[in-house]
């Protein structure tokens, strides 16, 4: 090699070495961000008591207790395991508590939290608490929040250590997921909409922030916007689509969709299971006008039945008219004779478990329940939901009243578990079976 030659491979080693220095100089300026001056208690200015409850209708809608609360005579001390596909993350505690609540956090720091998913002390924040949708939240109903949660009791809780899979622990890495992902556009109003369901879209995009249950995700974690309510997972449950790709049986109105969202009740829909329970028990203490500009905002997004839904819903109502699942006949006959036989001890396990409530129908204060041919489980693409709910039943928040039903986890093995499921979505769903029974059983059981 010439003195020419070294020079350039000198020049090409010299040049890259910079590229390195310069993209390591703009990691560390992208993740770096500096503390906020903490506040000192004398510092602290009484909150109007208007806007005190302004933050606690607003707390609801955005559902704070139910992720940020482990133990219910500590409300919002956190310490709440959330199981993610990175490890699990430990709820942090929002009280004013001094030492390991937010009581040190002036309102420009609990503002840049919301925003940016930066901590008072500069440390980045794990998606799991749902910035990328805060970050649309007014300034106005952040004050409101501030306030709220500044005034309850402060509680002495530490965060749990999180347990998260190499690399995720490592937090400077959120920022370059947030250069990925993290859009700030704020909600605008649509002209051509009503001012209530531009208040819905707001909520929903915003506190309520709904799409990070009912969207998909991507590897990283980062909701699919092309699929936007397109139906998700959360908790070890399949989080049915609000939108046009809706599982539902029979189309909802905006009545209905209050009512649920308040109560976790409906006519002739399921009553609310899983993780939905948690949101329901918020929303039911959030602004009732609120809540039906939500439901205004998700009837829009699951559009007027197409005629395909629209004969669903009509055969679903026939399939429940009878009375009883044994009366139905479905579509395709059993295609072979274990196909047969495992519909048979199906029958067997609903005629034991099940048919005393769901054959009678649900009633205003029966000991009924909801035919199940109306029921959103068996129409999932996923069965994990209703072995949940056969599984372990749908139990009213503690000291909450409301419908329930019981568990049947000590009384089905997994082979009658399986067969229910399978017998459930061939009769009461009239619908292809679902792959692999027995693997969605154990997932569920050992989640």
């Amino acid at each position: 090699m010439n003195r020419n030659e070294n020079g350039r491979a000198s020049a090409l080693v010299q040049g890259g070495l910079v590229v390195i220095v310069l993209v390591i100089v703009a990691g560390f300026a992208l993740a770096w961000h500096p503390a906020v001056e903490p506040l000192k208690p004398s510092a602290r200015e009484p909150f109007d008591p208007s806007l005190v409850q302004r933050g606690a209708r607003l707390s609801a809608i955005g559902s704070c207790a139910a992720c940020h609360t482990s133990n219910e005579a500590a409300p919002y001390s956190g310490g709440l395991a959330l199981s993610t596909p990175f490890g699990t993350i430990f709820s942090t505690n929002i009280t004013p508590d001094q030492k390991t609540g937010i009581g040190t956090w002036p309102e420009q720091a609990f503002r840049r939290a919301m925003r940016e998913g930066i901590s008072r002390d500069g440390h980045h924040l794990y998606p799991a608490f749902p910035y990328n949708h805060y970050t649309r939240v007014t300034d106005e109903d952040i004050k409101g929040l501030y306030a709220f949660l500044m005034t309850r009791d402060p509680v002495e809780a530490p965060a749990g250590p999180n347990d998260l899979k190499f690399p995720f622990g490592f937090r400077p890495l959120v920022a370059g997921w947030n250069l990925l992902y993290l859009d700030k556009s704020p909600v605008l109003p649509e002209p051509a909409q009503s001012a209530e369901w531009n208040r819905g879209a707001y909520l929903v995009r915003s506190l309520g922030h709904c799409g990070a249950c009912h969207s998909p995700r991507n590897a990283l974690g980062a909701e699919d916007k092309r699929q936007y309510l397109g139906g998700g997972e959360a908790e070890g449950w399949y989080i049915p689509a609000l939108n046009t790709r809706s599982p539902s049986p029979l189309p909802w109105t905006v009545e209905q969709l209050t009512a649920y969202l308040r109560t976790g009740l409906a006519r002739d829909h399921a009553i609310a299971g899983g993780p939905m329970q948690g949101v329901v028990d918020n929303l039911s203490n959030a602004d009732e006008k609120d809540v039906q500009a939500i439901a205004v905002y998700i009837k829009s997004m699951l559009g007027a039945p197409s005629p395909e839904q629209q004969a669903r819903a009509n055969a679903a109502i026939a399939r429940a008219a009878p009375g009883s699942l044994a009366a139905v006949r479905p579509t395709t006959p059993a295609a072979s004779k274990d196909e047969e036989s495992l519909m048979k001890l199906g029958a067997s396990v609903y005629e034991d478990t099940c048919a005393r409530c769901h054959d009678a129908g649900r009633q205003n204060s029966s000991g009924g329940a909801l035919p199940l041919s109306l029921a959103i489980a068996v129409y999932d693409p996923d069965a994990r939901n209703l072995i949940h709910i056969v599984h372990e039943g749908i139990v009213p928040p503690p000291g909450q009243p409301g419908r329930w039903m019981p568990g049947f986890a000590a009384s089905l093995t997994d082979e009658q578990l399986v067969a229910l499921a399978a017998y459930l979505r061939r009769y009461a769903a009239d619908a292809p079976a679902w792959p692999d029974l027995a693997a969605a059983v154990q997932k569920v059981k050992s989640p």
